[in-house]
């Protein structure tokens, strides 16, 4: 058995422990992360201490440009930290051989874009099971699991459907097929409601929470949107390269989130 299988096993049994007994399934140390502008250093992520306890559902809110995508795409090992490391049930992503990274990505994780990413020609069923298909199942098992994905997002009857014929909001539920559909243990989304509009934002959502619940996932996301935050088990505020308790910035919007109630998404997004 493999570290990543032996990691997985010991998630499913820290599922039935007593919470205090569970050791974190994500965990950093000292995560920073640098970019240059010319001569300029730019710093996302400066040396953030963070856990997430298994069944977890973690919202992360901030300003555009904060560091919440870098920091879930170091999460999902999409890219690497300038120092400090990520480690998946105790094991450090840094000593990952290459192989395990990519078996880390598709099987542990899985990660929802703002942006679909579905190729348009393809149906609804095919592009659930690309994930699948990359790990060298079958066509046909594949297909299999792809619609029975579909049925729990509710999209059974637009299997044969191709996806640029889809609305908005029965795309990203694609999507949201596609990232389950290896049964990871960790899902990820970046914005998954950004592009949507208030009613079609609160589905998703809603049909994230229940799939979160319903599958045992561990589960973080950053959003704009502080309605939809303010329904995680727990909202961290990213600013200045922190990571720091959410109550303050939820606490600040609280005006701006009654107003938003009956406004639009752009009103809903608080943090701009």
């Amino acid at each position: 058995m493999n570290r990543l299988a032996s990691a997985e096993l010991a998630i499913e049994e820290g599922r039935n422990a007593a919470p205090e007994a569970r050791p974190p399934i994500l965990r950093t140390e000292g995560l920073r992360k640098e970019y240059y502008s010319g001569r300029q250093p730019i710093v996302p992520l400066d040396g953030i201490d963070f856990s997430a306890e298994p069944g977890e559902l973690i919202a992360i809110v901030g300003p555009s440009g904060s560091g919440k995508s870098t920091f879930l795409h170091l999460l999902a090992a999409l890219d690497t930290p300038t120092t400090g490391e990520v480690y998946f049930a105790e094991n450090s992503l840094v000593s990952l051989a290459e192989s395990e990274l990519a078996e880390y990505r598709n099987r542990s994780v899985g990660f929802v874009w703002q942006r679909h990413h579905l190729l348009p020609d393809f149906t609804a069923a095919e592009n659930v099971a690309i994930p699948l298909l990359v790990r060298g199942k079958p066509a046909s098992e594949a297909l299999r699991a792809a619609e029975r994905w579909l049925g729990e997002v509710g999209l059974a009857s637009r299997a044969g459907q191709r996806a640029g014929e889809l609305s908005g909001g029965e795309q990203q539920r694609v999507a949201i097929a596609r990232a389950l559909v290896n049964e990871p243990v960790l899902l990820l989304a970046d914005e998954p409601t950004g592009d949507l509009d208030e009613r079609n934002a609160a589905g998703v959502f809603d049909l994230i929470e229940k799939l979160h619940r319903s599958h045992r996932l561990t589960t973080i996301l950053a959003t704009h949107n502080l309605l939809l935050a303010r329904r995680a088990d727990r909202v961290l505020a990213l600013q200045h390269g922190k990571l720091e308790p959410g109550a303050d910035a939820l606490a600040e919007d609280a005006v701006a989130v009654r107003e938003a109630a009956g406004a639009g998404p752009t009103a809903a997004g608080g943090l701009g």
